[in-house]
């Protein structure tokens, strides 16, 4: 195996990210035979470098500029200096700037691979009136080029190449704000409790933070509790308003009063309130011996009463530009 001259992967220049892939570059391939000849007639006509035509990438125009011999003017002496350079200037609107991140390739042929050459750390280029084209003046040392043996340059043919991606802003975004502190407690006075004969009941929609709740009773418990306990869950009732994939994290409380003392019995919970998931609580709450006895103080004069808090939730808020 033929020991190379110059190794890709490596730079000292820490600003320059390079390495190595199979797939071509995605939006334009500049192929250069008789690169020699191209060399020699610049140098003939005094003429620094070659623009490549002009394609289109990203919804703008674009063409790459060449320098065979190193743009001297930017310290590319003895190098190969490439650049990308955005055309059709006329037509685009007044105080226009185009924000790009793109890579720079040449293709080693014998490894039938493309060195890629871009900015390191990602770091994204403004171009505007006052500053039309980006690149490398160092793209490729000259003596790393020539030498067929690193396979850039074989038969006097090469392969460059782009990929272009535009950051453009759309304007859309969400803030993010967490409530707490609410202190806001719903009151369920259920009057005439035997009267309730379906297998759950709802009650009154009741606004918490900007946002519409329900509770949800099963009188004779649901899931785990069936036969055995009451159940009880908060459901978020306002999803129908929200775009799609949106949630909603809450802290809520759920209560059944003791109407004898202070012994109520409550549960917290913290969840994600989404369109698969609108409601959350327990399914045994209270157990129904508790309940139907008299001296628990829960039931009384077949009234029950249910407390429901939200404590504290996100929302979202959507802006654009």
């Amino acid at each position: 195996m033929v020991e190379r001259s110059w190794h890709p992967i490596l730079d000292d220049n820490s600003e320059v990210a390079r390495s190595l892939r199979k797939i071509p570059p995605a939006h334009y391939t500049f192929k250069v035979k008789s690169f020699s000849l191209l060399s020699q007639m610049l140098l003939d006509a005094k003429q620094k470098n070659f623009e490549s035509a002009v394609f289109e990438a990203s919804g703008y125009k674009w063409k790459l500029s060449l320098y065979p011999r190193g743009d001297k003017e930017r310290n590319g002496e003895e190098h190969i200096s490439l650049y990308l350079a955005i055309a059709d200037r006329d037509n685009l609107p007044l105080g226009w700037e185009v924000n790009v991140n793109f890579k720079l390739f040449v293709f080693d042929q014998i490894q039938d691979k493309y060195i890629t050459v871009q900015d390191a750390n990602g770091k994204v280029r403004r171009f505007h009136k006052m500053k039309t084209e980006w690149g490398f003046a160092q793209f490729l040392p000259l003596s790393s080029f020539s030498d067929s043996a690193n396979g850039y340059l074989i038969n006097d043919t090469c392969v460059f190449g782009v990929e272009i991606f535009v950051v453009s802003y759309n304007g859309r975004g969400e803030c993010l704000n967490l409530l707490k502190g609410l202190d806001t407690t719903y009151t369920w006075n259920i009057e005439i409790f035997s009267s309730l004969q379906n297998e759950y009941h709802y009650s009154d929609v009741f606004t918490i933070g900007k946002r519409k709740w329900k509770l949800q009773l099963f009188p004779k418990g649901v899931s785990i509790g069936k036969g055995k306990s009451m159940s009880l869950f908060i459901l978020l009732d306002d999803l129908k308003t929200f775009p799609s994939g949106q949630q909603i994290n809450a802290t809520y409380k759920l209560r059944i009063k003791n109407q004898h003392n202070d012994q109520h019995v409550e549960i917290t919970g913290t969840n994600c309130f989404s369109s698969t998931s609108c409601g959350w609580g327990c399914s045994s709450l209270l157990s129904l011996t508790d309940l139907l006895d008299a001296s628990k103080g829960f039931l009384v004069k077949n009234s029950l009463m249910i407390e429901a808090e939200v404590c504290a939730m996100s929302t979202v808020k959507n802006f654009s530009k």
